[in-house]
């Protein structure tokens, strides 16, 4: 008879644990993911003109070699 007493008390008390889980949870989803990628496309932008120039240079070079 204990064991059946220790499952059910367990049972309620992970139903309770859930139950405050769930609470918390919708909680966190009340505010909206908006990240800023600004920094990360001027990066992007600066990566690729880099890349066009150097190829450039290597396109010139390759006619004086």
């Amino acid at each position: 008879m204990a064991k059946k007493k220790k499952r059910h008390s367990q049972a309620a008390i992970s139903e309770a644990v859930r139950a405050n889980a769930m609470q918390s949870n919708v909680q966190t989803y009340d505010t909206d993911f908006n990240p800023d990628y600004s920094d990360v496309i001027k990066d992007l932008k600066r990566i690729g003109a880099l890349a066009l120039f150097f190829f450039a240079v290597l396109v010139v070079l390759s006619f004086f070699i």
